[in-house]
């Protein structure tokens, strides 16, 4: 009796302020994406309100056949724009802060420790209300994915993965990569890792 959870980064985004779309190598990402996942049996598809997230999501919908919906609770723990007048370097400052310290609250969106809370919360709620073998894909952020792991997992457990994993994580997921996460007897392992393989 398990749950099997894809954790879908979206792909590249334009580079510009507030919720921006994919670019067009993000597309292509989540394209490769997309066909990758219609291999497995996806039984539901969840995103992060973001556009970037929700367009990645689209693609995947596409290929399995499986409507998305969307939750809050994937939303990124901060987005640039979410601050009016907030330059790009005063955002990244915020950020990096958040990293590092994860119970700090910043002046907009949620501390790291707050974000990862919400992700757990999504995939209870998930592993309580599906029948057992499901598969789900949830297309979210970076951010979110590490702010999960690290709020989960001991160091020692993430360390496998990455051997400075903490003080590293904000470069370890990079756009459409998949962790694979199988929820089983109430405790979480991490079968991979921000995986790129279905990209090359």
């Amino acid at each position: 009796m398990k749950t099997t959870f894809f954790l879908v980064r979206h792909g590249v985004k334009e580079k510009q302020i507030g919720d921006v779309p994919l670019t067009s190598e993000g597309v292509v990402q989540a394209k490769s994406t997309a066909l990758y996942l219609s291999n497995v049996p996806v039984t539901k598809i969840i995103a992060s309100p973001l556009r970037r997230a929700i367009d990645t999501a689209a693609h995947i919908a596409l290929q399995t056949n499986v409507t998305v919906t969307e939750d809050q609770r994937l939303r990124e723990r901060a987005n640039w724009g979410d601050l009016p007048e907030q330059t790009f370097e005063e955002f990244i400052a915020m950020w990096d802060r958040c990293t590092s310290d994860p119970d700090f609250l910043p002046p907009v969106g949620d501390s790291s420790k707050q974000a990862g809370e919400r992700l757990a919360s999504s995939l209870t709620e998930l592993v309580n209300v599906d029948s057992p073998d499901s598969y789900i894909v949830i297309v979210t952020h970076g951010g979110l994915i590490t702010d999960f792991l690290v709020n989960t997992f001991s160091e020692h457990e993430l360390n496998v993965w990455h051997p400075d994993f903490i003080a590293m994580q904000s470069q370890l997921i990079p756009e459409c990569s998949i962790t694979t996460l199988i929820h089983e007897n109430g405790n979480y392992t991490i079968h991979d890792f921000a995986s790129v393989k279905h990209l090359e």
